[in-house]
């Protein structure tokens, strides 16, 4: 008779618990004990207010319709300046990639403008283009085009060069190679650029927005600030954080739907386990 014998693995408290909720353990934590700390009056509510505080003065300007004005104004602003800032990347990046004679034209250029800091070109910006929209989506724009612009230059160069020569057997022409072999083994970098520019567009619109205007969520943020509404000032910060985690989340669902044929390590649930399976005859 063979008997088998193997490790038993075991439960912790966190499999018991909805997959759903495990992301949620830490904030709704911390939200217990800043509630708990901010009733005790320990913290002063000018400083820090409670997170009842914040939820109360997000639903005054839910109602009052002061949010949904501000946010609109905000997300047009960025997705625009996504918008023409990843487009440009997008194109530059792929010529660079394709082309030894663009890359060794532009990239250096680009390779330097890259390290100069956005926050120090602002004045320039306002000398230029004045305060209007067009200095701030401009901003925007100058901000996401170089996250997407290395990543799909790095993409079409990390392309192993063994499926070039099975496109050359197989009589690709130019146009079919960048259409059905580069571009589709470039896209898990040029999803990640995008991710990239996506959270660097709501960054660079906090700055946008505090340099002169009179509408989003950053205006909001200033003018809560001007006038010690610090509940105000968190619920545009949370807004800033939950619309930065929506769009990269729906990247992440794009890159599992698009990138299926992927075969990559998922992590490991359970840590290993001192069990053993054996067999004895």
């Amino acid at each position: 008779m063979r008997r088998h014998h193997a490790g038993t693995v075991r439960r912790s408290g966190l499999d018991r618990l909805p997959a759903w909720l495990h992301g949620w353990l830490v904030p709704l934590l911390v939200l217990l004990l800043w509630q708990l700390v901010s009733s005790a009056d320990l913290l002063s509510d000018t400083l820090l207010p409670s997170p009842l505080q914040i939820v109360q003065a997000f639903a005054a300007l839910l109602v009052s319709g002061e949010l949904a004005r501000h946010l609109g104004i905000s997300m047009y602003r960025a997705l625009l300046g996504f918008a023409l800032g990843g487009a440009l990347g997008l194109l530059i990046g792929i010529s660079s990639g394709l082309g030894k004679l663009v890359e060794k034209t532009l990239d250096p250029t680009l390779q330097m403008l890259r390290t100069v800091p956005l926050l120090a070109v602002i004045p320039l910006f306002i000398l230029w283009f004045g305060i209007g929209e067009f200095s701030k989506v401009l901003l925007i724009s100058a901000g996401t085009f170089f996250p997407i612009y290395l990543n799909t230059f790095l993409g079409i160069r990390s392309v192993d060069v063994k499926l070039y020569q099975v496109s050359r057997i197989l009589e690709y022409t130019r146009l079919q190679q960048i259409t059905g072999l580069i571009l589709p083994a470039a896209l898990p970098n040029i999803l990640l650029g995008v991710r990239l520019s996506l959270g660097v567009s709501w960054l660079l619109l906090v700055v946008a927005e505090m340099m002169g205007t009179s509408a989003g969520v950053g205006y909001m943020i200033q003018d809560a600030r001007a006038y010690s509404e610090t509940a105000v000032v968190f619920v545009g910060i949370i807004l800033f954080a939950l619309v930065g985690k929506l769009s990269d989340s729906a990247v992440r669902r794009l890159e599992r739907s698009w990138l299926r044929w992927r075969d990559t390590y998922k992590g490991q649930e359970h840590a290993p386990t001192n069990g053993r399976a054996s067999s004895h005859s």
